[in-house]
């Protein structure tokens, strides 16, 4: 029978038969072998075209010239190489059921045991895996721990889990599984003996050769890590000194989607290289060539106004929807808010949600403005990781989740799923006796909160929600309060975890002698939270700053929160446009920032917990609102007459 009009067998390689071939890199299609562009197969130079060789410099972009480039390859191989880079995706649909023919599986092996390793020691082996039996029985095993990973997921994320598909062990002709044995190369292996993990990383990158080589060949790959890696281990037959390194799925696909398929469905976005490349060290950034980057001048350049026309159409979209006019109150507003803080009408649901808990001491504990000890921080946090808080209560509830982030707690905390550290020193100095913390700390915890922001939304929330914990904490607050409004200290402290009149006295006097002191500038935004914030107060403020440059709403807690928030609207007044203030807490302080940041809180219970507790009864709310304007039905769309 004919193999069908487009590339019959007479007219191919007959090692290149019956291959589907159109998902291949195009300047490799029908590319005899010994011309392929690999270490094998190099064009030395003296062959080459000679204006290939050299690019004279009058002819280059100034940057280019006096680059040695005699060992570069030309321009459309080099730009072949950077396409299949670019074009490699972590496939899971979309798999045909051809099979994978034994010389395209050997040349893709063949690339991935030419990657580099630690010493030349090459720990790596590959298991390949056709028989369906032995699949099938894989599978299972993948089963069973997604389904393990889905039961622990909050609400909004298991219901985007549940629409993905995680593997294709069943769908792919070939399976093949990369091993690494840690002993091969001997005790004496080259660049191993300070850092043994190396021999990992060696076996990853021959993964990352075979996957370039398979997209080269038109192959999708998707990696399977719902293993437990000893169970996979004795299915495959493994000795207990080799490890599993990956499980890869290989087969020819429909077509390769244009971005990754978990940033398609919305379950991740890919971060800017600019956020990932440093200079001399780590913390600052630059790409090269290029100045270095402030990452909070960066962010705060980032921030602009809300979409006024987003805005109007929100408005009369609400004003067309199936009910009176005004009727779903303070809902309307919030949804037309979303709709100028995305530009879009209507806004994308605020879904998945995180609430970050930052965690810090504080130096004026000292003064006796609270009867708890200030080991209770790292107590505190220990119970947020473990689950048994009113934080993770509400978070649960809500279908958020619950990140923990020590900025600053006067204590070393083990680490554990969950935590985040980024301690920039235990707890600050009493501001009473000199600044809180100096002028670079204070910038550097801006810096963790912006960052923080920035890699929860692009792990896929689509909004943020501020918590706290740090003992005396609403002290550092009611200071910041007074120096940003101008407050009077007796308006603005209040009782915290609740205090006798006596410590309440105290507290006051703190405040006001910390005052006297620094004389603070609200003009000076990062000196003011020097001279009297927490930690969890400038990365607070940071975290505000990164979610309203990411446009993505940001839920407010209490007074702790919303003495950040006004830092950060110090440091970028149009930050505000992505609060919304969750909630108004008894701590007088609460409410005069509000006032001052013009926010309205959408509930009013007397509390007075922290942690995020506030903004998390608020979520369902502002979730309430986004859904309204999205799915609500029209007059005209659903045949209502309206009111004459």
């Amino acid at each position: 029978m004919p193999d069908g009009p487009h590339h019959p067998d007479a007219q191919r390689d007959p090692d290149e038969r019956r291959v589907p071939d159109e998902r291949r890199v195009p300047d490799e299609r029908r590319v005899p072998d010994a011309q392929r562009a690999t270490d094998e197969h190099r064009v030395p130079d003296a062959q080459r075209d000679p204006d290939e060789r050299r690019v004279p410099d009058a002819q280059r972009d100034p940057d280019e010239r006096r680059v040695p480039d005699e060992h570069r390859y030309p321009d459309e191989q080099r730009e072949a190489v950077y396409r299949v880079i670019a074009e490699r995706r972590d496939v899971r649909q979309g798999f045909r059921p051809d099979p994978v023919p034994a010389d395209v599986l050997r040349r893709v092996l063949a690339a991935a045991h030419q990657a580099p390793s630690v010493g030349f020691s090459q720990p790596w082996d590959f298991v390949v895996i056709t028989d369906r039996a032995r699949r099938e029985q894989i599978a299972a095993l993948a089963r069973k721990h997604r389904d393990e990973f889905a039961a622990g997921l909050p609400g909004a994320r298991a219901r985007a889990f549940d629409r993905l598909k995680i593997e294709s062990i069943l769908d792919t002709p070939v399976n093949i599984v990369v091993t690494c044995d840690r002993t091969r190369g001997g005790r004496h292996t080259l660049g191993r003996h300070v850092q043994p993990q190396t021999a990992d990383f060696s076996s990853v990158l021959a993964v990352a050769n075979l996957w370039l080589a398979a997209r080269a060949e038109g192959l999708g790959v998707g990696w399977v890590s719902f293993f437990d890696e000893r169970e996979l281990a004795a299915q495959l037959g493994l000795p207990a000194h080799v490890e599993v390194i990956a499980y890869l799925c290989l087969g020819y696909v429909t077509g390769f989607a244009p971005e990754p398929e978990l940033a398609t469905a919305g379950w991740a976005r890919r971060r800017p290289v600019s956020w990932a490349v440093h200079a001399e060290e780590f913390g600052r950034r630059g790409l090269p060539g290029e100045e270095p980057v402030d990452p909070l001048a960066d962010v705060i350049a980032a921030i602009a106004p809300p979409d006024t026309a987003a805005m109007s159409a929100a408005a009369e979209r609400q004003d067309r929807m199936t009910k009176p006019r005004g009727s779903l109150g303070v809902l309307e507003e919030v949804s037309v808010r979303l709709a100028g803080l995305a530009g879009a009408c209507p806004a994308p649901l605020p879904e998945p949600a995180c609430v970050a808990v930052f965690a810090a001491d504080h130096g004026v504990h000292a003064q006796g403005v609270t009867p708890w000890p200030q080991e209770v921080t790292a107590q505190m946090v220990a119970n947020f990781l473990a689950g048994g808080a009113v934080v993770n209560a509400f978070a649960a509830q809500a279908g958020a989740e619950v990140t923990v982030v020590d900025v600053g707690v006067a204590a070393s905390l083990e680490p554990v799923p969950g935590l985040l550290p980024r301690k920039i020193a235990p707890g600050t100095a009493d501001f009473t006796q000199g600044p809180a913390m100096t002028r670079e700390q204070a910038t550097a915890a801006l810096t963790v909160g912006l960052e923080i922001a920035r890699d929860l939304v692009a792990a896929g929330n689509r909004c943020l929600v501020t918590g706290d914990m740090g003992i005396a904490n609403t002290t550092a607050s009611a200071a910041l309060i007074c120096a940003f409004t101008s407050a009077d200290p007796a308006e603005a402290t209040g009782r915290g975890t609740g205090i006798d009149a006596a410590t309440y006295a105290r507290k006051v006097d703190v405040v006001c002698r910390g005052l006297a002191r620094h004389r603070p500038d609200p003009a000076d935004p990062v000196g003011v939270l020097a001279a009297f914030g927490g930690f969890e107060h400038a990365a607070l403020a940071g975290f505000i700053l990164g979610a309203a440059a990411l446009r993505v709403p940001v839920i407010l807690d209490g007074v702790i929160s919303g003495a950040a928030a006004l830092a950060a609207a110090a440091l970028a007044p149009d930050a505000t446009a992505a609060c919304f203030a969750g909630h108004r807490s008894v701590e007088p302080g609460h409410a005069l920032a509000l006032d001052h940041l013009g926010l309205s809180p959408l509930v009013d219970l007397g509390l007075r917990l922290g942690e995020g507790t506030g903004a998390l009864l608020a979520l369902p709310l502002v979730q309430s609102a986004a859904r309204a304007l999205r799915d609500v039905a029209t007059f005209d769309s659903a045949g209502v007459t309206e009111k004459q």
